[in-house]
């Protein structure tokens, strides 16, 4: 079993028992598609079974090298751009103290670095960096991503100068290819501690890997139990090939609201801590399907301090939307509204309740009226959000990303079109070998 739970309760007014019924029946053969290997992109189905194949000696491996980075850090740096940074700031962030870069939790601060080509970011962080100790991770398969490879370049010369080349390599960890590439050279040559990207694992699905398990460890993490959690679904969903699997529900309603007119769906979380794990989901869905003329749009919102800013659209706007919501039963902590004698606020008449209480009522009350505003709803209730939880959610997203690719037939594991700014942004900058393409945008 699973500690997930798929409510289309509100969907089911917007389809019709033929259109559901048209990818349920896709869902056997799908399953056996990506089971088989025998689909589009089958060399990155590494993920299905990567929570099984993790050894106790690996995460043992992990958590070693993760508190000797502990030991002598303040801050943890984390180089890295989409899947490379995106997946271990999901988990880290929701799991950590809401205000964690402010109060002593124990744990070094986790930064990031190498998702972005801001100066001024930059400048603030090497600022930070001279007051602080630190290591770093640095992840990439290739090593010659521009942003990573570049924050790199700059942080290997702050660490080296700051602590010495000997002191330096001690404090840098590479993931990266296991035999080739411009880090893998450089790891070999400056005798970094790496690990390695798997070769049939894509980058947003690499979480469970070490570029996401070392961070999270960092951080204090309890990498054991989220991966206790993505096995439990692994096995789940290899238990459950068929249109009962949680995943598979969650597939099936995004594609038949689709296939009807729904082409932008928005991930809604009521708990501030979610904020990147949906970051995480949109690369992973966005990415995945987002070729061919064809895909879902994921966005996100955070209710209920987005219901004052997209509130009005998601109500009354473009009638095109899906609303997916992340529904936590159970909060860790409890805080009771007080009674007020003036009651100037006119708050009295919920004194007493917890706050959980009311967010869970403004999360009932949103989906209802947005459902009667023309947004079928699509609820997912985890029980808490707990490392096993969030495991079991990650594997979730992926398995239903990969029925959902499979079904609108796509190729779920490849990106094309990312290449396309960085041919242009090379041609721009005068990259060697890019000549011909740099006459031809300067004349635009």
């Amino acid at each position: 079993m699973t500690d997930i739970k798929v409510d289309l309760r509100q969907v089911k007014s917007f389809l019709t028992d033929n259109q559901l019924d048209t990818y349920r029946k896709k869902v056997a053969d799908t399953f056996k598609t990506i089971y088989s290997r025998s689909g589009a992109g089958n060399d990155f189905l590494g993920w299905v079974d990567l929570p099984s194949s993790i050894t106790p000696e690996f995460i043992k491996d992990i958590k070693t090298k993760a508190e000797e980075l502990r030991r002598k850090s303040e801050v943890f740096v984390v180089v890295g751009i989409g899947g490379s940074y995106l997946g271990a700031r999901a988990v880290i962030e929701a799991l950590s103290n809401h205000f964690s870069t402010m109060v002593n939790t124990g744990n070094p601060v986790i930064v990031y670095a190498g998702h972005n080509m801001s100066e001024d970011y930059m400048h603030d962080l090497l600022k930070l960096l001279d007051e602080k100790d630190y290591s770093m991770t640095v992840i990439s398969k290739s090593g010659t991503t521009t942003e990573p490879a570049v924050a790199f370049r700059i942080l290997k010369n702050h660490i080296e100068k700051k602590y010495g080349k000997d002191e330096a390599r001690t404090r840098i960890v590479a993931i990266t290819d296991k035999a080739k590439g411009a880090l893998k050279v450089l790891s070999d040559s400056e005798g970094y501690k790496t690990y390695v990207v798997p070769d049939d694992v894509g980058g947003r699905y690499s979480v469970l890997t070490p570029v996401g398990l070392l961070p999270i460890a960092v951080a204090g993490v309890d990498i054991e139990k989220l991966v206790a959690g993505a096995q439990l679904m692994e096995k789940y969903c290899m238990d459950n090939q068929n249109d009962s699997n949680v995943a598979a529900q969650y597939a099936v309603a995004r594609q038949a609201l689709y296939h009807n007119g729904k082409a932008t769906e928005i991930l809604v979380n009521y708990e501030p801590r979610l904020c990147y794990f949906s970051e995480w989901w949109k690369q992973l869905y966005g990415e995945s399907e987002g070729k061919d003329g064809k895909g879902i749009f994921p966005a996100s919102v955070t209710f209920t301090t987005d219901l004052h800013s997209m509130g009005q659209y998601i109500q009354e706007g473009v009638r095109n939307l899906i609303e997916t919501v992340i529904s936590v039963e159970n909060p860790a902590n409890e805080i009771r509204i007080p009674s007020d004698e003036a009651n100037l606020d006119q708050m009295n008449y919920i004194a007493g309740r917890r706050l959980n209480e009311v967010n869970r009522t403004a999360e009932k009350a949103t989906i209802l009226a947005h459902v009667d505003g023309g947004v079928p709803n699509i609820r997912i209730a985890v029980p808490g959000i707990d490392a096993k939880v969030l495991g079991q959610l990650i594997y979730f997203f992926e398995m239903g990303c990969a029925l959902s690719g499979y079904m609108l037939e796509v190729n779920p594991f490849d990106q094309p079109g990312v290449e396309a700014y960085k041919k242009n942004m090379f041609a721009l900058l005068g990259k060697p070998g890019y000549e011909e393409l740099r006459e031809k945008l300067l004349k635009r």
